[in-house]
């Protein structure tokens, strides 16, 4: 494009020899005030090489991945012992019509812890024998009365053994209990049913 210049008049006129030649010179010495941008990606920021040939694109960092948490099993819950069971209507009418227990123990005299123990063994035994009911002879005492050994008051058994025939332990070998009836004591002791070997867990 060939430079022109402008009169006072407005209107333009070709430039001569000498001016072209000016203008050529000034126009080869003047620099850009701000530098040209590389002509790479905007979005990478990273110019091309001189050569032509592709700039790598710039790697992202590894990533970490986390350990998996596996869960843990919910521990097992232990069966609940089976509920306890009433004498069942025939024994009761027998036993109430004079008929004699399978075995009996009497627990007159004993500590706490004595009487515990004599108490397990002789219903695991009767278990072992095949009996189906016993008698406990707990006597009625007197709470209200202090006596027996160390200082224990009267009828501590008669509240005790009932406890210890409804724990959960207890329960392979005690289907249930209840009062005897007076030809065997009455509120004295406990008629208790023995579970079979056989269909433990089923009654």
């Amino acid at each position: 494009m060939t430079p022109r210049a402008t009169t006072r008049r407005g209107r333009r006129r070709l430039l001569s020899g000498e001016e072209r030649a000016l203008w050529a010179h000034v126009v080869r010495e003047v620099k850009p005030l701000r530098p040209q941008p590389p002509t790479g990606d905007p979005a990478e920021g990273v110019a091309p090489p001189v050569d032509g040939t592709p700039a790598p694109r710039p790697t992202s960092p590894p990533t970490m991945s986390l350990p998996t948490m596996t869960a843990k099993p919910a521990p097992a819950v232990p069966p609940s012992p089976p509920p306890l069971a009433p004498l069942e209507h025939k024994a009761r009418r027998r036993l109430s019509r004079g008929a004699e227990v399978d075995a009996r123990i009497d627990l007159h005299g004993l500590t706490q812890t004595a009487a515990h123990r004599r108490l397990r063994l002789f219903l695991v035994e009767a278990q072992a024998l095949g009996h189906g009911v016993v008698l406990v002879i707990t006597g009625k005492g007197d709470p209200d009365r202090l006596g027996g050994l160390f200082g224990e008051g009267r009828g501590v058994l008669r509240r005790a053994v009932p406890l210890w025939l409804a724990e959960p332990e207890m329960r392979s070998v005690v289907v249930g209990f209840e009062a005897a009836g007076r030809r065997h004591g009455g509120e004295g002791a406990l008629y208790v049913r023995i579970r079979r070997r056989r269909d433990r867990g089923m009654d």
